[in-house]
């Protein structure tokens, strides 16, 4: 039997003390932070702020191109937006009360393209300082992979938008795995995160990692575990308060669904 016989042999399948010790610890999240600080330009608050825009810039950039920018215009547009957010301390416009993320990044970008883009354009292109690294290089090659549909832009950012922090949640889960050295555990298990349970290739996954099916049934078990538990605190990093997640998980669930 290969090295990977029992779930006891993958730790990664369950956090490590150490690693449960460092989430229960964080309790004040990205954007709360961003929030705290709003009025003032302090380092963590800025490197709060700078790690949600390099997550959740696509929907962004996918918004502009829906509102008919052309790929040049909207990656110019997407890199000075973020640029001024950060310079310009938008931030002490949002509102504490109502204080998701994704909302207030649209109403800002909405009022950036009505008042300011037309200022921005008159720049040299490229000349902006890239103040959040963005992969706006691969920008259109995944907008244009994107299907065609009926949707609002609107309703567009918004699938974008939790389609971008589910992305977020299985790259930090399968970062967690790589730290423990089972990422080919991590890639031949992530398919049973979604589907019906029943319908799992549990022998199949088995014979393939020299594990018992009972042992791979405990691996997804405790796979999904930590994927829900990432889930809620990636979703908590994106809004106001604790409170608010239940809510923004039923909203971003119901967007999918569409």
């Amino acid at each position: 039997m290969s090295t990977t016989g029992t779930s006891r042999d993958h730790p990664a399948t369950s956090p490590s003390a150490e690693a449960r010790g460092r989430q229960a610890a964080f309790v004040t999240t990205h954007w709360s932070v961003v929030l705290a600080a709003r009025r003032s330009d302090t380092t963590r608050a800025q490197a709060a702020l700078a790690r949600l825009c390099q997550a959740y810039w696509y929907p962004l950039y996918a918004y502009v191109r829906r509102r008919g920018y052309g790929a040049h215009d909207a990656q110019d547009l997407t890199q000075e937006f973020f640029a001024r957010l950060l310079e310009q301390n938008w931030l002490a416009q949002a509102d504490r009360e109502r204080g998701r993320f994704r909302t207030f990044l649209l109403a800002a970008l909405n009022h950036f393209l009505a008042n300011e883009w037309d200022k921005a354009r008159a720049k040299k292109r490229g000349g902006a300082v890239q103040i959040v690294p963005l992969q706006l290089d691969t920008a259109e090659t995944r907008y244009g992979q994107e299907p065609a549909d009926p949707l609002t832009p609107e309703q567009c950012f918004e699938r974008r938008w939790a389609l971008a922090l589910l992305d977020e949640v299985l790259s930090r889960l399968r970062e967690e795995h790589a730290t423990a050295g089972t990422e080919g555990l991590f890639d031949a298990l992530k398919p049973c995160l979604v589907g019906d349970r029943q319908a799992q290739p549990y022998a199949a996954l088995a014979a393939k990692l020299g594990m018992t099916e009972g042992a791979v049934k405990v691996a997804v078990h405790r796979l999904r575990q930590r994927y829900r538990q990432l889930l809620r605190e990636e979703i908590a990093n994106t809004v106001g308060s604790r409170g608010e997640v239940d809510e923004e998980m039923h909203h971003l669930f119901s967007v999918l669904a569409r």
